[in-house]
């Protein structure tokens, strides 16, 4: 009998010993309890192609999970990488896309609050779980758009990569999936890129590109992995359009229209940039641009870029327009202008100075009158004598 009792005793203060621990927890207001009454979580992992599916448990009861919301905090970190994702949840998943990564660290931890105030009423430890990807052979991929319906993808292959691997690329857009057009090799006959035309893209549905690592000596499915593209965030623009310069008041008068795109043809969707000569790049929003020109130049060069920038994040700038040329007629050269007008002057001269020379014109001009012969003298005299 005594050992049947003490069994029970033996839980009973267990259980009031956990109560005054949690009463004690709950009084001290604390925000950051660790573990106080054996929280626990258990991490596993689900390969699906390039993506992993990171999923956890606990040893929470039913009543615990009814009287307490349950979050949960995952940091993660890509290897080769500084940069640390941390997330708030409430389901106990998260997919992972590795995109070209080789692997991650990851560590989560559970956390309870009090549905009324929302302050923590405990935490588990940090549980942490490392993956390891096959190797990755590929690096630098870069993805962009142009012309409106060109798609281009360039990568590199790694050094260490086996000689007897080939790379193959597809994508998946708006619900189809287009294998590569043409491939571009290099000197050792690899794929390190793809070249696709005539493509429609709709500016908000995600670019999923495919990437598959085939070993050529067998026949085994490969290693995929994949990388998702917002079609606005790689769209290489046109340079704007109908740019036209004025010079009015000392002031240069910029005026351009955007090019064609995928996306919103919105104003504010645009960032523009200006170059005037050897001044300074402006950023512009608008589409004029009126810069004072104290000592304008004789001739000045103006072109324009452009990229989105407002309405979605876009780094790649299109190529700048064909340079427009602008001069002031008040400002002409002086010496121009003199030698325009005195040089017809100068060759008029020296031509007729040759004239006058081939046709003895100046001998005609100097030559000196001959005096009168003595009878043309008598005869004059005898005249006048008569009169």
């Amino acid at each position: 009998m005594a050992r049947v009792t003490v069994i029970p005793v033996l839980l009973i203060l267990s259980f009031f010993q956990h109560e005054a621990l949690f009463s004690t927890i709950l009084a001290s207001g604390q925000q950051d309890i660790k573990d106080a009454l054996g929280l626990r979580n258990v991490l596993w992992m689900t390969k699906n192609d390039s993506r992993v599916i990171l999923s956890w448990n606990n040893n929470l009861t039913k009543e615990e999970t009814k009287k307490y919301t349950v979050k949960y905090i995952l940091i993660y970190k890509f290897f080769n990488t500084t940069k640390e994702r941390k997330e708030r949840l409430q389901e106990k998943e998260k997919i992972i896309h590795l995109k070209l990564h080789s692997g991650f660290n990851a560590k989560v931890k559970t956390q309870l609050f009090a549905k009324e105030t929302e302050d923590i009423i405990k935490e588990s430890d940090w549980t942490e779980f490392t993956y390891e990807a096959p190797p990755v052979y590929i690096q630098n991929l870069s993805c962009i758009i142009y012309n409106i319906s060109f798609f281009n993808c360039i990568w590199h292959i790694k050094a260490e990569a086996p000689e007897d691997i080939q790379i193959f690329t597809s994508y998946r857009h708006a619900g189809k999936v287009f294998a590569c057009h043409q491939y571009i090799k290099n000197a050792w006959k690899k794929n390190i890129g793809c070249y696709m035309k005539k493509m429609h893209f709709q500016p908000s549905r995600k670019i999923n590109l495919n990437i598959t690592v085939r070993n050529l000596r067998n026949s085994s499915r490969g290693v995929s992995y994949c990388k998702a593209f917002t079609p606005q965030t790689i769209e290489k623009l046109n340079p704007p359009i109908n740019v036209s310069v004025s010079l009015e008041n000392r002031n240069i008068k910029i005026h351009w229209k955007p090019p064609p795109t995928i996306g919103s043809a919105r104003k504010k969707c645009f960032l523009y940039q200006v170059k005037i000569a050897d001044h300074k790049i402006v950023n512009v929003t608008a589409e004029n641009y009126k810069y004072p020109f104290h000592k304008p130049a004789k001739k000045c060069a103006v072109q324009v870029r452009v990229k989105k920038e407002i309405c979605i994040a876009n780094k790649i700038w299109s190529e700048w327009s064909e340079p427009v040329f602008i001069h002031d007629e008040k400002t002409v050269d002086i010496l121009l202008l003199s030698l325009a007008l005195f040089c017809p002057l100068i060759f008029l001269g020296g031509l007729l100075i040759y004239a006058c020379r081939r046709y003895r014109c100046l001998e005609v001009i100097t030559t000196p009158v001959p005096h009168p012969s003595d009878n043309i003298k008598t005869w004059l005299a005898d005249e006048t004598h008569h009169e």
